[in-house]
């Protein structure tokens, strides 16, 4: 079986530091949160930026800044920026990070209700986003919160609209009002995507570690991070997104797969080696 890939989301778009203080706003917090993630065994961080306030941007040079600054840190980390952004943002607005130098961006790959809002991802935004992933050679991770979404980005990727082989998807589950974070739907989700293709799983809130040790056991690959979920157990608010990391690094050591490395990671995702 494959090393594992642990990816971190550090702070996403809509926790705050009234939820867990040590969720990241500035650029040096965002750097403390990446580089104890690394540190734990993460060898990719999923990037959300936010103002110094706590406001979600997806300002092309704050994510400049927050790259350069991680980078300096992590040399080898895998770094891949939202596209998702915050909701109601606009398309052009959410595809800013997509003018840098990047390996790699989320695409999502469907509307959904997320929560009490509406996440917006129309078929035409789908394509402008394949489309300007294609022309700057970045790899998507295509974000699925419900099969339909699978189903979505298959029919564009047939049709040459979105990057296709070899294929790296994040099963999001747990959403309320997507699909619930439950192993079968997991296994449903998994067994659906083309052949040769990689795929983690994130569940959100207390489903995180509930999924992430079915995932280890059938190959896929592990998402944690403050993003999804602030407590390391029950009741116990995480310190940092290392704690989280360290503890998917636990269950992987028990169940008897080791952790892929940023090299490593590459070579299993078809990046290019640095």
């Amino acid at each position: 079986m494959e090393k594992l890939i642990i990816t971190a989301a550090i702070c996403g778009a809509e926790v705050t530091k009234e939820h867990n203080p040590a969720v990241p706003y500035t650029v040096d917090e965002i750097v403390r949160e990446a580089k104890s993630a690394y540190d734990a065994g993460a060898a990719i961080v999923h990037l959300h930026v936010r103002e110094d306030d706590g406001t979600p941007t997806q300002s092309k040079a704050r994510f400049k800044e927050c790259i350069d600054a991680i980078l300096k840190v992590c040399p080898d980390v895998i770094l891949i920026p939202s596209t998702g952004g915050a909701v109601g943002m606009t398309a052009e607005e959410r595809l800013q990070p997509t003018e840098l130098p990047i390996e790699m961006a989320t695409l999502d790959c469907g509307t959904c209700n997320f929560g009490d809002e509406v996440f917006e991802n129309t078929m035409p935004l789908m394509r402008d986003f394949g489309k300007r992933m294609m022309e700057n050679n970045i790899k998507p991770e295509y974000e699925c919160f419900e099969m339909g979404h699978l189903d979505s980005i298959l029919h564009l990727v047939k049709r040459g609209q979105a990057p296709g082989a070899p294929m790296q998807f994040n099963f999001v589950l747990g959403v309320l009002g997507c699909t619930s974070a439950t192993v079968g739907n997991l296994v449903w989700m998994a067994n659906a995507i083309p052949a040769g293709s990689t795929w983690t799983v994130t569940g959100i809130g207390r489903h995180e570690f509930a999924l992430a040790a079915p995932a280890i056991v059938m190959g896929g690959h592990v998402r944690v991070g403050f993003e999804d979920n602030l407590y390391l157990e029950k009741g116990v608010l995480a310190k940092s997104n290392g704690e989280l990391v360290a503890k998917v690094v636990r269950i992987a050591k028990e169940l008897g797969r080791e952790i892929a490395n940023p090299t490593e990671a590459r070579q299993i995702l078809g990046l290019k080696a640095i």
